[in-house]
């Protein structure tokens, strides 16, 4: 393709492949293994195509900063902690989320296909990105998953009722495979937005949407500053608002338990505050074989459920009732048509990141020609 094309939204348009080419070149310059770079890439660039911009290839420049910190560890695997059968206990070590994740959902998707079901337990992990890809790999080996993530030692978020920052946005994820089909994929942060969608809101000089996010005196505000200017410390709120937030900040809650505790990894407080650049996850994943049910009418079952629901009378200014996963499904393909947008500011960062592990100007450029 040609170069990256500027658009009118301060952004530029780069095909995917010539976006994963030049993540691969990055991490390889930088010292991954040419596997590590290239899952790297993978779930980078995946993420991008689906729409999850927070948590796509504008990490780049973050991951760098704490990779020169000596917090996230390159060609690092992941590594058997205990084996108690159907219960995986995987220890991450701060290696590429990217690698370690992939690698415990292989051996859990391994064990489930010989048990009918197997609970992992990764800790440690430096940041896993989005979920919603790790639920995608368990579909395409026909398993059913669900996963608890904290982000540990990170507080970005406010509990129900108040205003200092006590836990991170702590994602849940659930997938249903369809054969033939796209899974069914439920994947989202417990708090109002993601962290990382504040992030591209303040690079791109923009408001985030009313009701994410409070000053440090707890008042609603709609500045990304508030999270990300220096000097400031707001909080984002879990989602449900003023009405429903317990129900966002419980399951943030529950996540922060399950991942961080229940799998020996570690949870957020006063003595686990993370000052770095480091992003540290931990996960409790359950992965599922259908087979091990009785239930031969289950895909009847859920068609039967979509048809009914999309069937559904819809309020004004709804073009369609989408099913957990179909937006992103969406996106992926007017992206590949169209290319995927990079707001200018998390382009700079990327490319200034390439230079920094040794990338010169004239790579650069051979891989956004691709």
């Amino acid at each position: 393709m040609a170069k990256p094309e500027l658009t009118s939204y301060a952004e530029v348009m780069i095909g995917a492949d010539a976006l994963h080419a030049l993540v691969v070149a990055i991490w390889q310059a930088a010292g991954s293994a040419p596997r590590e770079a290239t899952l790297v890439a993978d779930h980078l660039v995946e993420a991008n195509r689906a729409g999850h911009d927070s948590h796509g290839v504008g990490m780049i420049p973050r991951y760098m900063r704490a990779c020169r910190e000596g917090e996230l560890k390159l060609n690092t695997h992941v590594q058997l902690v205990r084996d108690a059968g159907a219960v995986l206990t995987l220890e991450g070590a701060r290696g590429f989320g990217q690698v370690v994740a992939f690698e415990a959902m292989e051996r859990g998707i391994e064990r489930a296909k010989q048990l009918g079901v197997c609970a992992v337990g990764l800790r440690n992990a430096h940041h896993i990105g989005r979920i919603g890809h790790w639920a995608e790999q368990c579909a395409r080996a026909g398993l059913v998953s669900f996963h608890f993530v904290n982000v540990a030692g990170d507080p970005l978020v406010a509990p129900f009722g108040g205003i200092d920052r006590r836990f991170g946005t702590n994602p849940f994820c659930a997938a249903f495979p369809r054969e033939g089909r796209a899974p069914l994929v439920l994947d989202f942060a417990t708090s109002a937005i993601a962290a990382g969608k504040v992030r591209v809101a303040f690079n791109k000089g923009i408001d985030t949407p009313a009701g994410a996010l409070i000053d440090v005196d707890g008042r609603p505000t709609r500045d990304p500053g508030a999270l990300f200017s220096e000097g400031q410390h707001g909080a984002l709120l879990a989602f449900g608002g003023d009405v429903a937030g317990h129900k966002g900040a419980g399951l943030a809650a529950m996540c922060e338990i399950f991942a961080g505790a229940l799998t020996g990894g570690f949870t957020t407080h006063a003595e686990t505050v993370i000052t770095s650049n480091a992003i540290v996850n931990c996960m409790m994943s359950v992965i599922v074989d259908p087979a091990a049910f009785d239930a031969p009418d289950k895909d009847q079952e859920a068609d039967a459920f979509v048809d009914w629901l999309k069937a559904a009378r819809r309020a004004e200014r709804t073009e369609e009732i989408l099913l957990p996963g179909e937006r992103e499904n969406a996106t992926r393909r007017e992206r590949a048509e169209k290319g995927i947008p990079v707001d200018m500011t998390s382009w700079a960062q990327i490319i200034d990141a390439a230079r920094a592990v040794g990338m010169t100007d004239a790579a650069i450029a051979q891989y956004e020609a691709r």
